[in-house]
């Protein structure tokens, strides 16, 4: 039999979460960068983000990030823009949702950008005339059924 000469097993890679409970300092965008809100992931470390200024782009996940920041569509994320590349970027921070909060109070988010919904915002169509959810019966009606 060989012997384990490794440092551990797939419980070490993973490691302590300690950060989830210390608050960190709310970090707003630089010259660069830019706030964007996940629309959908696409696997291999990419993901489909509408950035704030209005346009799409692909996302790339920093190295940094992978497999120990989970980010999920509708999230709120700062991305680096890249000179060479309008329509690509590359994700540097992930927002807690109360720090997403915070900025939308502080006004770096637009008030059209909808938080904490599994679906990206911009779809605010469907509250003006898509209320077919909800159907009222009359008495007389019930009584036919």
């Amino acid at each position: 039999m060989p012997k384990n000469k490794g440092k551990g097993g797939k419980n070490r890679k993973r490691g302590k979460n300690e950060a989830e409970d210390e608050k960190r300092e709310l970090v707003f965008k630089e010259d660069g960068q830019e706030y964007a809100q996940v629309l959908r992931m696409l696997g291999n470390g990419r993901c489909e983000a509408l950035c704030i200024d209005g346009t799409k782009r692909l996302c790339h996940i920093r190295g940094k990030m992978h497999k120990k920041v989970w980010i999920a569509s509708g999230d709120i994320i700062l991305v680096g823009l890249r000179d060479y590349q309008d329509d690509k970027a590359d994700v540097i921070l992930k927002y807690q949702p109360d720090e997403a909060r915070l900025l939308k109070a502080y006004s770096e988010l637009p008030e059209n950008v909808r938080l904490n919904e599994g679906i990206a915002g911009g779809m605010d169509d469907e509250e003006d005339g898509g209320g077919d959810d909800y159907v009222e019966f009359e008495d007389e009606d019930i009584d036919k059924i």
